[in-house]
């Protein structure tokens, strides 16, 4: 028997089990790093236990008479610190058969799915596994029954909000173009004209800052779901991290394994996207699908294609949606960060004179297209809806409203260290490359960082000279400040110039 441990050491929600290596060779317990473990105790009358990967360490951090818990795994156990515990060899999860099946070309059933999420769910994939699962549904596409299955089984698998509205309305970008915030205006823009909008958003997985990051540098965003009730009741909305709730939980997991990854693939796209915005309750949302050569989607036939798959999940598990293409050929905003992408949407909200323009009009559009697609407003009314919201200071007031309903917080500082990124040509800028501007973003120290980023200093279209800043880097450190200007510097390919 082993005394329980709590090693306050975040793995990211896997299972980690700590023992010394001492204590193995003792007690001949045959146990290797990286083996899969139970660890077994009792809560009251009932045994409890978790399963997870082991890791071996030293004296000096553990004794060899305890047994350390990650704290998803300590968590989950639900036992005091100091209880006695047992290990033994666990086995895999009988549905890693059915990952296995899937790489070698079979298709997955609804069954399949729910055995697979299930196991997700309760942290029973290690991270070598919860990546063997992504990759089989990259490299081996999921085709349109395995799609709806997959999404299904993501609701299924947690809880759901519910809402009195008969329309509740909700959109998302699949992401990818820096400082893209549209949904920081457009939410407040159509609860002023009388929409229902419980907004949950991701924080980053491949991007510098996801909307949940950006929103977090204002207000709470981590709020349980009778919190959401009383502040969409108070407000008409709300811009919340829908990861501290339990809706479509096993998309959460898989996220800890494709942000390492760099990988957003498109049935776990779909799936994610459509499963979150019905378990928040929506009817209906609009899906923006950004169309770029330094986009996730780089042509309209993709785009298109991309959309229809959209359209038919969404269909067949009971969600309207509207789809957009929309041309992304550099950032949409000037900030990319959150920290700097707060301040691009503040700008706009407050009818700044220096505002990005295209933040502020893609956001128009994209309200304009949910308020005609739910009926809000009359076909073509849309635009003229939402701009007399925005230039009247209406969407201002209520996103101040939502705000402090969440739980107002104080903005970070600006970064201390900065640095400007200089022309190497004359000419006019046609293009910015959005995948570069996210990487260089991502070295200055964002999203870890809110204040880290950088902002664009010359936009598409601009006439610029040799020596003129294009770019200014904002980061924490001096080293992430140089690793990131000397990446820009070396990137020819950054910006596109023509005459």
């Amino acid at each position: 028997m082993f005394r329980l441990r709590r090693m306050c050491i975040d793995t990211l929600s896997e299972h980690v089990v700590f023992i010394a290596e001492r204590a193995v060779a003792e007690g001949a317990l045959g146990f290797k790093p990286l083996d899969r473990v139970r660890v077994i105790g009792r809560g009251g009358d009932a045994a409890a236990e978790v399963s997870g990967v082991l890791n071996f360490c030293g004296d000096a951090l553990l004794p060899p008479d305890e047994i350390g818990l990650s704290e998803a795994a300590f968590r989950d156990l639900g036992l005091a610190e100091g209880a006695p515990v047992d290990a033994t060899h666990a086995r895999a999860p009988e549905s890693v058969e059915r990952v296995r099946g899937k790489l070698r070309g079979q298709p997955l059933s609804r069954a399949d799915f729910d055995a697979i999420l299930a196991d997700v769910c309760a942290r029973r994939y290690s991270k070598p596994e919860l990546s063997m699962f992504v990759l089989a549904c990259a490299l081996r596409r999921l085709d349109r029954g395995e799609l709806v299955a997959f999404t299904e089984a993501m609701i299924a698998c947690g809880s759901r909000l519910e809402f009195e509205a008969a329309v509740v309305a909700d959109k998302h970008c699949i992401g990818g173009i820096p400082g893209n915030r549209t949904t920081m205006i457009v939410v407040p823009i159509l609860a002023t004209l009388g929409m229902t909008v419980p907004k949950t958003s991701s924080r980053a997985i491949t991007s510098p800052s996801g909307t949940a990051d950006t929103m977090g540098v204002l207000a709470d965003v981590a709020l349980s779901p009778e919190r959401i009730r009383q502040v969409v009741g108070r407000t008409g909305a709300c811009i919340v991290w829908g990861g501290a709730l339990d809706l479509a939980p096993a998309d959460d997991v898989l996220i800890t394994v494709e942000r390492p990854m760099g990988i957003d693939t498109e049935g776990q796209m779909i799936a994610s996207i459509l499963s979150k915005k019905k378990t928040a309750g929506a009817t209906h949302a609009l899906i923006d699908i950004p169309v770029g050569p330094s986009a996730k989607v780089r042509s309209r036939e993709r785009g298109e294609a991309l959309a229809v798959r959209f359209r038919d999940v969404a269909a067949a598990i009971g969600l309207f949606v509207e789809v957009l293409l929309t041309e992304a050929h550099a950032p949409i905003g000037c900030g990319v960060g959150p920290r700097l992408e707060a301040l691009d949407v503040l700008a706009v909200l407050r009818r700044d004179a220096d505002a990005p323009v295209a933040l502020r009009e893609k956001s128009l559009y994209l309200a304009a297209r949910l308020l005609e697609c739910t009926g809000k407003v009359a076909d073509a009314e849309g635009y003229r809806a939402a701009q007399r919201a925005l230039d009247s200071g209406a969407a201002l007031a209520k996103f101040e409203e939502i705000v402090e309903a969440q739980g107002r917080l104080a903005p970070p500082p600006p970064a201390p260290f900065q640095a400007e990124v200089l022309s190497t040509r004359d000419g006019r800028l046609q293009s910015i490359d959005c995948f570069e501007v996210n990487t260089i973003a991502k070295l200055a120290g964002a999203p870890a960082n809110p204040s880290a980023g950088l902002r664009v200093l010359r936009g598409v279209g601009a006439v610029v000279s040799r020596g003129e800043p294009l770019l200014e880097i904002h980061a924490q450190s001096r080293t992430q400040l140089a690793f990131a200007r000397e990446y820009a510097e070396q990137r020819p390919q950054l910006f596109g110039f023509g005459f």
